[in-house]
């Protein structure tokens, strides 16, 4: 295990195991997210949020008083709908907080800890950008988060 340990702080081995760790968290969060979330639920809740706001932004500024006063007597259940929705995104965050947490705390920060960096960015200056473990973990998090996201059809495009 010593040996593995090893490997995996060196570049390259540390730049692409921390792509495939960021990348399998990506994918197992996002399924988790699609088996408990509505997504027609979320869509039609984003939508009329959308159409709502866009009647706000209108009555702001050509000072509709019979729009504003619409508006105004909506707003309480468009709160209630992004109240739901929050709580639907957020049901992901509390069944996979602790195991992420436990996965830096027991395995990621003690084997990169003296690594200093694990990946390079080439092309930025004279030599190649250095990236510690949270910086490059961040950086492949929000990459691969974003590709399974619409590989998978989640993404709340309002049409």
């Amino acid at each position: 295990m010593k040996a593995m340990a090893f490997v995996l702080t060196d570049i390259p081995y540390s730049t692409l195991f921390i792509l495939l760790i960021s990348s399998v968290i990506s994918l197992v969060t996002s399924l988790t997210n699609r088996l408990l979330t509505n997504r027609e639920q979320m869509k039609a809740w984003s939508q009329e949020i959308a159409a709502w706001r866009a009647d706000s932004m209108k009555a702001t500024r050509t000072g509709d008083k019979k729009l504003k006063a619409k508006v105004d007597k909506q707003q309480k259940h468009i709160m209630q709908m992004q109240s739901k929705m929050s709580w639907q995104s957020m049901k992901t965050s509390f069944i996979w907080f602790i195991p992420l947490m436990l996965l830096w705390v027991v395995f990621l920060t003690p084997t990169y800890a003296n690594a200093g960096a694990v990946a390079y960015l080439p092309g930025i200056g004279k030599d190649p950008w250095s990236l510690p473990l949270f910086w490059w973990y961040l950086l492949c998090s929000f990459l691969s988060n974003t590709l399974i996201t619409h590989l998978l059809g989640m993404s709340l495009g309002v049409d």
